[in-house]
This record gives structure tokens, sequence and C-alpha cells, in this order.
């Protein structure tokens, strides 16, 4: 039995509404059937695929994992793509009853679970970039604060410059000074 690379399995792994999911042409496409046959398989047996197991994308979701992709190998959809769980990958080859369909999902599993397996090894990454970011913030905060109190400093420098020159330019020049009696460097004798 010949078991697919788990690379190529989890390029095909996506995330939408907090789950890890699998697309109904990505999925016929490893099982070596059309999609259609995966959705006749899902419409034939409605009471092996509730909603936590498989679910219908919405216009926004399918557009989201569109743009994911550089050039698109779907062509045109009458319907959205069905998303199937890792739970409604392996009901979906229960279904299917295919050796390659058995084959697929063994490949599949093992994916899930290292993706599980490697999500539980760094999940302490995901509590020190929370920290990191919450004290960004507060760096940028201080740095704000800062920057609005050297900003209000300037503003009253600039006031007291005004100010300043007001008051000069209303003592006058040192001409009028002396013309209403004051003298410079001459010494009056009575």
């Amino acid at each position: 039995m010949e078991v697919l690379p788990s690379i190529n399995i989890k390029d095909k792994i996506y995330n939408l509404r907090n789950l890890e999911v699998m697309l109904d042409s990505d999925l016929a496409e490893l099982y070596g059937v059309e999609t259609k046959r995966v959705n006749e398989a899902v419409i034939r047996n409605p009471d092996k695929f509730p909603d936590d197991f498989m679910f219908e994308c919405s216009q926004e979701e399918w557009k989201i994992l569109r743009s994911q992709f550089a050039t698109s190998t779907w062509g045109g959809r009458r319907h959205m793509p069905k998303a199937f769980t890792e739970q409604g990958v392996y009901m979906l080859a229960t279904v299917l009853k295919s050796a390659q369909a058995t084959e697929v999902t063994i490949s599949i599993m093992r994916t899930f679970t290292k993706l599980r397996h490697y999500a539980l090894d760094h999940s302490d990454l995901s509590v020190h970039i929370h920290e990191l970011r919450q004290e960004m913030l507060q760096n940028k905060q201080w740095t704000k604060d800062r920057m609005s109190a050297i900003s209000d400093a300037i503003i009253m420098l600039e006031e007291s410059f005004d100010e300043l020159k007001e008051m000069v330019s209303e003592i006058g020049t040192a001409k009028e000074v002396e013309s209403i009696g004051f003298l410079r460097g001459e010494r009056k004798n009575s």
C-alpha cells in the first residue's frame, strides 16, 4: 500500500470556521474520483455527515479560499464547495469504499494527527506571541503619550516666543528709549 506524502495533504487542509477542513474537490482528486461523486455520496448518506463532519462553504468563505491560490485549478462551480472536517473525511472513506479511498484516508488521518501534535508542541508560541503583542501595544501607547507631551511642549515654547517678541516690540528701539530721557553711556552732572 503506497502512502501519500503528508506534505501534499497538508497543503490541502484549510482553516474555516476555526476548523481544519479539506474541500470536496481536493478529496476527489486524492481519491481519484470526480467531485460530483464525492457530493453524490454525501447526498445519499446525509445521516453520516452532520454539520460538525461536513458543511457547505459560504460565498465569502469561498472567495477567501480562492484568493489563497495563485491560479485556480477548479474552474467554474455550480455549487459552493463542501468542507470536510477530519471526522467527515473518515466518514467519506467509509462511504466510498475503495482501496484508494482507504489508503488516502490513512494518509490524511496521519497528517491531521501530525498537525495536532505540532499545534500542541508549539502551543507556548501562541502565548508568547500574545505577550509580545501586549508589550508592543503598551510600548506604542507609551511612545504616543511621549510624542503628545513633546508636541505640547513645542506649542508652549512657540507661544512663549511669540509673547516674548510682542513684549520686545513694545519696548521699542534704543533711540525711543533715549528720547524719553534715558541716555546710554553718558552721565549727567547736576
